[in-house]
C-alpha cells in the first residue's frame, strides 16, 4: 500500500484515521487481529513508533484492544463503532457545509443543491 501523507497533519493522526476508516467501513472487521506494529509499518511505509502511536491513539479511543501475547484486535463493542460513524460524517457533513456557504449557497438551497449531485451520482 503506498500512502501519501499530507504535511499538515501529523503521521500518526493520519494513519489513525485511515485505520478507523478502514474499521467504521468493515474493510477490517469487529474482532479481527490486526497485524504487527512491524508489518503495518512496512505497508504504510512509516517508522515502527509512528504505527505504535498510531495504534495506541486507537487503544486510547477504545477501537483497538491489547491482549498480551496474542496481539491487538478490533473492537466487537458494535456501539463504539455506531458512534464513531455518526461523528465522522457529522464532521464531513459540516466541512461540507461550510465550502458550500462559502461557495455562496444559502441555507435554504443547500438540500435542493445536495439531493440534485446525488442523482448525478448514480
Amino acid at each position: 500500500m503506498t500512502f501519501e501523507f499530507n504535511n499538515n497533519k501529523p503521521i500518526y493522526l493520519q494513519i489513525v484515521d485511515i485505520l478507523k476508516l478502514k474499521i467504521i467501513s468493515g474493510e477490517i472487521p469487529t474482532g479481527s487481529k490486526l497485524k504487527s506494529v512491524r508489518d503495518l509499518a512496512i505497508d504504510f511505509e512509516v517508522n515502527p513508533n509512528t504505527m505504535q502511536r498510531a495504534l495506541s491513539e486507537l487503544e486510547r479511543e477504545e477501537l483497538v484492544y491489547s491482549q498480551r501475547t496474542t496481539g491487538r484486535f478490533v473492537t466487537e463493542n458494535a456501539n463504539i463503532i455506531i458512534q464513531l460513524r455518526e461523528d465522522m460524517a457529522k464532521m464531513e457533513i459540516s466541512e461540507l457545509y461550510n465550502m458550500l456557504v462559502k461557495l455562496g449557497y444559502k441555507k435554504e438551497e443547500l438540500t435542493e443543491v445536495i439531493l440534485k449531485n446525488l442523482k448525478e451520482l448514480e
